[in-house]
């Protein structure tokens, strides 16, 4: 029996007998009775064993360590200590799997920097069994959002021959023996599995265009991959990302659209995860729950990039980073704009030229049909754009980043063969999760992080 069922249906569970199997958090022995701290992992909270000297192997059971699983029979009690209602009068304990002296998860507080060293481990602990279930409930939130509003779900391939942003951050996949390589002057591609270059994918935002085409709406969910030799708190190599793309739609829709997923998701949390939500607000991040509610409540401002630019020059305050109107903003400029707006903003018609030559083009020339929503207290969660339609405009673009056309001829082809308005967003995975629960570095919000010169378990 899970002690989930248990926390559920408590008054169905009083004075009946239950058989529980998990793992020992903590072990208080005293001379004649134990105190056992059992988690099973099927919710956010543990529950505590109670056994005595009156178990015939009550001396064995003393020696039962932490990080040791075990199995427990007993009844469940009302509790006399305070901060719980219940627990767990323990008739038989028995040992399954032994825990040796130097487990390394111990009753204590550990950093998070120890504790991504024991990333195989660290799910044992309070803050990850919390950031762990929500990355489950988020991932879940996300997919019941689109499958409930009509979007069918894409698998976009993770190996390709395109870099969509044309960052050129693309980890290169090959079979050649690098070792007999090493001292030639060409790589000989065309003896390679594919025939050509290709790489782990930057982005599965240009399949899903293709398929917006036949299915009016879509989204993809999965891993993306960047080799950018960056070590901030914001970056990793590998990352999940959302990226819905929908036809018939320009950027007004594509931000009703960003507003209505992203309460949807924070509404899902704070139903279903209320225990892990109280935990981040009390020990991760003070003041969670009303970042969050505020969210909910807020009016998401709509503002043109050079208004904001302009707002941003005008104002007293003193940036680090003078605002331009051809430059990205920095994030004590959304900082600022997020606080002079009280709540989310929604940041639009940006310049051309800092911009992916598939967005749409306005008609000053000048700047893109894009979109970043910027919140408080994180700054830029989703980007987006309308994406061009024109098929003239669109190669006229990609001849002016001097890109190779006839790689992506099926993608500009898409423009001659019945093309429409369509317009689509990407949301950061762990970027988002970040915002949810206060943890403020993505190696604390991925399973098993990979980020330059760290590639473990």
């Amino acid at each position: 029996m899970d002690i989930k069922e248990i926390y559920l249906n408590k008054d169905k569970f009083m004075e009946k007998e239950v058989i529980i199997n998990g793992w020992i958090r903590n072990h208080r022995k005293q001379k004649d009775f134990g105190f056992i701290d059992f988690h099973d992992g099927s919710c956010f909270k543990s529950i505590q064993v109670v056994y005595d000297n009156k178990l015939a192997d009550f001396d064995e059971i003393q020696k039962f360590k932490i990080g040791s699983s075990i199995s427990v029979t007993g009844k469940i009690i009302k509790s006399p200590a305070s901060g719980q209602d219940f627990e767990l009068q323990a008739t038989s304990i028995i040992l399954l799997g032994n825990s040796e002296d130097d487990y390394p998860i111990q009753p204590k507080r550990h950093t998070r920097e120890f504790l991504r060293e024991q990333a195989y481990l660290r799910p044992r602990t309070n803050l990850f069994q919390a950031v762990f279930r929500v990355r489950s409930l988020t991932a879940h939130a996300i997919h019941s959002y689109f499958q409930e509003n009509g979007y069918v779900y894409v698998n976009s391939p993770i190996i390709t021959g395109n870099d969509a942003e044309g960052a050129g951050e693309v980890f290169q996949v090959t079979t050649l023996d690098l070792n007999k390589l090493k001292n030639s002057k060409e790589i000989p591609f065309d003896e390679d599995f594919y025939g050509k270059p290709v790489g782990l994918a930057v982005t599965g935002q240009l399949e899903a265009e293709t398929y917006a085409m036949a299915f009016k709406k879509v989204y993809t969910f999965g891993p993306t991959f960047r080799a950018e030799n960056s070590n901030t708190k914001y970056h990793a190599s590998e990352f999940w990302m959302i990226e819905p793309e929908i036809a018939f739609c320009d950027l007004n829709g594509l931000m009703d659209i960003e507003e209505d997923c992203l309460k949807y998701i924070i509404k899902y949390l704070l139903k279903h995860a209320k225990d892990e939500m109280e935990f981040f607000d009390k020990f991760v991040e003070k003041g969670l729950l009303e970042k969050l509610n505020n969210l909910l409540n807020s009016h998401f401002t709509r503002i043109d990039f050079k208004n904001a630019i302009t707002l941003l020059k005008e104002s007293a305050e003193k940036f680090e980073n003078t605002p331009s109107y051809d430059e990205d903003i920095a994030k004590e400029h959304e900082k600022f704009l997020t606080n002079h707006f009280g709540g989310p903003v929604f940041l639009t018609n940006w310049p051309k030229d800092i911009k992916a030559f598939y967005m749409k083009q306005n008609e000053d020339e000048k700047t893109v049909a894009a979109v970043d929503l910027l919140v408080p207290g994180a700054g830029e969660l989703m980007g987006g754009s309308q994406r061009e339609e024109s098929y003239e405009k669109l190669v006229d673009r990609m001849n002016e980043l001097d890109m190779n056309i006839n790689e992506l001829d099926w993608y500009v082809n898409l423009r001659k063969y019945g093309g429409c308005t369509h317009s689509g967003f990407g949301i950061g995975f762990e970027r988002l999760l970040m915002y949810i629960t206060g943890i403020d570095n993505i190696r604390d919000v991925i399973p098993y992080p990979r980020t330059p010169k760290n590639c473990e378990f």
